[in-house]
Formats: C-alpha cells, structure tokens, sequence
C-alpha cells in the first residue's frame, strides 16, 4: 500500500460517514475522469479501424426502416 493510500485511509477513518461518502463519490469521480479521457485518446487516434469502418459501411447501405420487434 502507498503512503498516499494510507494517508487518504486514516483521512476518512477520521471523519463522519456521510464525509466519508463524500470522499468516496469524489473518488469515484476522478475515475470516472480517467477513464473519459483514456476514451478521448482512443477515438482521437488516427490509428486505422477497418472492422469499425466495414461495420460502418454496411450500417449505411442497409438503409433506414423502423425497428421491427418481431425480427429481434
């Protein structure tokens, strides 16, 4: 365990619950956070997709029609 887990640890042990949670959803948060911006570094990449690409041209030549539940 880092001393910065430890730290953030013995914080929040000190603290009332509900603070507690506060701490807990700020954490959650700052993932969250990591994970858009690992995302934004995916799709901004020029690195070539042909799988998405051939999905997105047969996408296109299906056409639009209403959904139908009965071909689910």
């Amino acid at each position: 365990m880092t001393r910065s887990t430890q730290e953030i640890i013995d914080i929040c042990q000190s603290l009332p619950e509900e603070k507690q949670m506060e701490v807990a959803d700020f954490a959650r948060f700052l993932l969250a956070q990591q994970d858009d911006r690992a995302w934004e570094r995916s799709l901004a990449s020029s690195k070539p997709r042909p799988r998405l690409d051939n999905f997105l041209r047969q996408s296109a030549a299906e056409g639009d029609e209403p959904l139908d539940p009965s071909r689910l």
